[in-house]
């Protein structure tokens, strides 16, 4: 049997091209198809040999029977409809209001059903602590969650510790949004959390930073994300993407 000619389309970082390696079935991938840059940076370094396009699918799709007929023209119309398409936007939103509608302070308490489940998650011995996907030297000041997102969503956060074993799914808004967008890491293990949070009543916005500043807060590393979905050690140049974790999202999975 022939091996497979496979054409991978959002292809991310390459994590399906990963997982058709490991699969072994026959297959080589002939391209990949993919607009984000800082993904694509990612997939070149690690599949070298593998012809990467910075195109977006519906211009590949809106001229397939018109490249065999007259593929010069159809390569022209191409780059003329990339050309006219604004296909990776580089919009900065205000994350407070992207998540609230509204310019306020949000708190949202945990309801008891949601840290029995937490608990019983943490309880399952058969799944690995965080602290085994962790990366053992990175710098704490880039990836530390700032004042502002501490005062503003303290009680939107799902704070787990190295000890843990679980987190929330991560996802492309992650690093730019906070609630919903995946788990946020404390540091200070010797803090009690329910000691930080019960004392934060009737306190000015500084004190109340101050005591939110005591758990050290911070996000988890493009690398440790990685780790958590799976992909290998040997898979390079995470520190490409920083916080864009756009890049390794579910959607590059």
């Amino acid at each position: 049997m022939a091996p497979l000619r496979v054409l991978e389309l959002y292809s991310g970082v390459g994590g399906m091209h990963h997982a058709l390696r490991e699969s072994c079935v026959p297959a080589q991938v002939v391209a990949a198809v993919d607009v984000n840059t800082v993904a694509n940076e990612v997939y070149r370094y690690n599949f070298p040999h593998t012809q990467l396009l910075a195109k977006t699918i519906e211009v590949l799709m809106e001229f397939p029977k018109i490249e065999s007929a007259h593929p010069q023209k159809y390569a022209l119309d191409v780059e003329y409809k990339i050309q006219g398409k604004n296909t990776e936007p580089n919009v900065s939103f205000d994350s407070s209001i992207q998540c609230s509608g509204k310019d306020a302070i949000l708190f949202k308490l945990e309801t008891a059903e949601e840290i029995h489940r937490k608990n019983q998650q943490d309880s399952d011995l058969s799944v690995q602590m965080l602290k085994d996907f962790l990366e053992d030297d990175i710098d704490m000041n880039q990836y530390l969650l700032p004042p502002k997102s501490l005062l503003r969503y303290a009680l939107l956060l799902d704070i787990v510790q190295p000890t843990c074993r679980r987190s929330m799914c991560f996802t492309k808004g992650y690093g730019s949004y906070v609630e919903g967008t995946g788990s946020v890491l404390q540091t200070a293990e010797d803090v009690q959390i329910e000691n930080i949070y019960k004392s934060l009543t009737n306190l000015s916005q500084e004190e109340k930073i101050t005591k939110l500043l005591m758990l050290k807060l911070r996000y988890f590393t493009p690398k440790e994300i990685a780790n958590l979905l799976g992909f290998p050690p040997e898979f390079g140049m995470w520190n490409t993407c920083r916080l864009q974790l756009s890049c390794i999202a579910p959607e590059s999975l």
